[in-house]
């Protein structure tokens, strides 16, 4: 698989060109958006703006590069407003108590900034674009202008500030936050906090040194400096266990910071996200939705790299407030929020499949003591960045008192990483990553099927997923029925003839139905869904893991009266309970559907305690999170493209409100580049570019006549499958394309007319 690293363009630093003298960004300057490109147009389109002061993480303007993370709003005095700092990185290593707590990510504290005057209004800008935010704070003494970025190749936010005349005296300063876990589940009684951090400085650079109890810590250290007419502040944390607490790291980071070229730094800062934005397109008539994606994409880049730590509940923003959150939620919470850098483009931003990569050997500790045999996998949940659950946590023994709703959570988990592969077709991913560990995922139910009476192999007791006890859980059983057939498929593709393959047959074969009723498939045996559930871990089989498809009629009967029964109830629905609603409705042909369920999660309703914030947060009662706005993200692009099943489908649940759209690059299953134009409510062109040779049918969408040329207008060969679909083989490089017969459109992503015009997100 191949991204953008985050080191781009480190060492090469010095060939970009500066923009008029070394202190241009530093005295103001802020890059031009130009008309002409129509990527930046529609990123520079979904700026967010603020015109009220924001007081916190629901409703902060947000920066980050993976790794360091930092939002701004204000304190309750009048005249100060902090920059909370985080880094994903920094956490407790007091691995005998549970992640959550002993293996806790730790707050870190937050810069302030105290003006003269009491602050009466503020202007901001946060521009996607360049990842920066600009803006200016009115105060009763004067003003100041500032921009502040989080540089995406080193971990240091710069902050260039200017100030009138009443306003000189304004000051930074730093607050430490206590080094302690904020989750107060099963908090033990011998539980303390770490030390008391230490302050000083050395020559200019101030810092904040933390050590922890269990050895290393982390260090943050700032500097402010004059720049031309204006101060240029710069700071950064660094983290070390056991040996280190980061302080050299951090203090020569910000020295060495301070001494390049800043233009030379913003420079490579902005490259880096241009080329990140230009990677794919989407463009769709209602502009609070395609600003909402723009937001979600770059949020996710702000978030999380394939060298950065998986995303917890918080992104690399921990809310000063804290809550319970304090570590990895593999039990949903991961697996929704990254499906969406594979239609995106965006393969530098999985950090799922390097992370089973590098740490899958701690997934026996997840497995309970007396199973584990050298060849079993589980992943309990929370967990930290390494996936260790820390302390005596485990996923339980079906059929017990110990048993937890956990049991899936890592052929769950896995499934992202069969997805990361099906859209790079990187071979690699299947052998090294996927094969070995679902093996060892399938082994842990292995040790638990047994035969009935009825010759069906079943499932003791386990838990659904926030629901109830069940023997044969479907929730279990469908991902065991995906282990299994991806394990087969995947040796056949790896022409691997592992001695296993009997065992994953058989119990393909064996395997108990899923307990159905009138109302579609079940919790599990004897267990209906009797009331409203914001889980969807019983339609699992219906999506993600699509074991049914609305292409084979059989299956659509069981698809619709199971989802109809699910989306009946909804009082108890969460935000990602709607974009899986949305999605599943794009699955089986209803947009309007899928567009009202999508439609229900951004309009700011609040639903059972949850909402979508204003800067495109989310919030489930006082707890915080960011997976189901990153979902819906998923649920637009399902509108989109699809692909499963061999076949890749163009706008295959747009609106009839919809009847333009424009996308480009839009990945999909099998290595497909999809660019496409939708217009007057049909596909005016389509192009299909293949990375990896595989077999392509393709759901076009265009009425009438249609010609099928190559890039150079020479026609290629194909045969229509089935009405509206065809085959057309492409090999590895090639591209086909696809245009109602003798038209010659032009080829290029548009921003499509607005149907309505809608606020900005932020607080405008």
């Amino acid at each position: 698989m191949t991204g953008i690293s985050r080191r781009t363009f480190l060492g090469a630093s010095a060939t970009l060109a500066v923009v008029s003298s070394p202190t241009t960004w530093a005295t103001g300057w802020a890059a031009p958006h130009s008309a002409a490109d129509e990527h930046e147009r529609i990123v520079g389109d979904a700026v967010m703006r603020w015109r009220r002061v924001p007081d916190g993480w629901q409703n902060a303007p947000f920066l980050g590069n993976g790794f360091l993370g930092a939002q701004v709003y204000r304190d309750t005095a009048a005249n100060v407003l902090k920059i909370m700092l985080n880094h994903g990185v920094v956490q407790d290593q007091r691995v005998q108590w549970e992640a959550g707590i002993g293996l806790s990510r730790l707050p870190i504290g937050y810069l302030t900034l105290t003006t003269a005057g009491a602050i009466t209004a503020v202007d901001w800008r946060l521009d996607l674009w360049n990842a920066e935010l600009t803006g200016t704070i009115t105060t009763t003494r004067g003003g100041l202008t500032f921009t502040a970025l989080v540089h995406n190749d080193r971990d240091v936010l710069l902050v260039s500030l200017t100030t009138t005349a009443g306003e000189e005296s304004a000051a930074w300063g730093f607050q430490p936050l206590p080094s302690h876990t904020t989750r107060k589940v099963r908090v033990p009684a011998d539980y303390t906090g770490n030390p008391e951090p230490t302050t000083g400085s050395t020559g200019r650079i101030g810092y904040t040194e933390q050590t922890m109890h269990a050895g290393g810590g982390y260090t943050t250290a700032w500097q402010e400096k004059r720049v031309g007419t204006r101060r240029l502040l710069v700071a950064t944390i660094a983290y070390g266990h056991p040996d280190s607490t980061g302080l050299d790291e951090a203090v020569t980071t910000v020295r060495r910071t301070l001494a390049a070229n800043p233009d030379v730094l913003v420079a490579a800062h902005r490259m880096w996200w241009h080329r990140f934005y230009r990677r794919s397109f989407v463009s769709v008539p209602d502009k609070l939705v395609q600003r909402f994606y723009w937001i979600q994409l770059y949020k996710m880049a702000a978030a999380t790299r394939d060298n950065a730590p998986v995303l917890a509940e918080w992104g690399p923003w921990f809310p000063e407030v804290g809550n319970s959150w304090t570590a990895v939620w593999w039990n949903l919470n991961v697996q929704v929020a990254y499906p969406m850098v594979n239609g995106s483009n965006h393969p530098e931003l999985d950090a799922v499949t390097p992370t089973f990569r590098r740490y899958h050997r701690n997934l026996e500790q997840s497995v309970p003591p007396a199973y584990r045999d050298g060849e079993t996998y589980a992943l309990s949940h929370p967990g930290d960045r390494t996936l260790r659950p820390g302390g005596t946590r485990s996923v339980g023994v079906p059929g017990t008192s110990s048993k937890t709703d956990q049991t899936g959570n890592l052929i769950w988990g896995l499934h992202n990483v069969w997805l990361a592969y099906r859209h790079s077709m990187d071979e690699r991913v299947l052998r090294e990553v996927l094969f070995p560990v679902l093996a060892k995922a399938v082994n842990f139910y292995r040790h638990f099927l047994v035969e009935g009476s009825d010759g069906c192999l079943h499932l003791p007791l386990t838990r659904s997923p926030e629901y109830a006890d069940a023997a044969d859980c479907t929730y279990d059983l469908s991902l065991i029925r995906w282990g299994c057939r991806t394990l087969i498929d995947t040796a056949l593709r790896l022409r691997v003839n592992d001695s296993r393959l009997p065992v994953w047959r058989d119990i393909l074969t064996r395997l108990v139905p899923y307990h159905r009723t009138a109302d579609g498939v079940i919790i599990g045996d004897g267990v209906p869904l009797a009331e409203s559930h914001r889980h969807f871990s019983h339609l699992l089989w219906l999506y993600p893991l699509r074991e049914s498809l609305w292409d084979r009629p059989a299956d659509r009967a069981l698809m619709r009266t199971s989802y109809d029964h699910w989306s009946s109830m909804r009082v108890n629905w969460h935000g990602y309970s709607f974009a899986a609603a949305s999605t599943m409705c794009s699955l089986m042909d209803s947009p309007e559907e899928a567009l009202a369920n999508l439609m229900g999660f951004l309009d700011g309703s609040v639903v059972h305690e949850t909402q979508l914030t204003p800067n495109t947060m989310y919030r489930e009662g006082t707890n915080l999170a960011i997976e189901s706005p990153l979902t819906a993200a998923q649920s637009v692009l399902d509108m989109l493209v699809q692909s499963g099943d061999g076949v890749v489908k163009v706008f295959p649940s747009v609106s009839r409100t919809w009847p333009e759209a424009s996308v480009a690059a839009l990945r999909t299953q099998g290595a497909f580049l999809v660019d496409a134009s939708r217009r007057d409510g049909a596909t005016e062109w389509v192009r299909v570019h293949s990375e990896a040779g595989e077999p392509l049918v393709l759901q076009h969408g265009i009425p009438g006549d249609f010609d099928v040329r190559d890039d150079h207008g020479r026609r290629l060969p194909w045969r229509e499958v089935s009405p509206g679909r065809v085959a057309i083989p492409l090999r590895r490089g090639q591209a086909a394309v696809l245009t109602r017969r003798g038209a010659r459109p032009a080829r290029t992503p548009r921003d499509v007319a607005a149907t309505s015009a809608p606020p900005p997100w932020g607080l405008p």
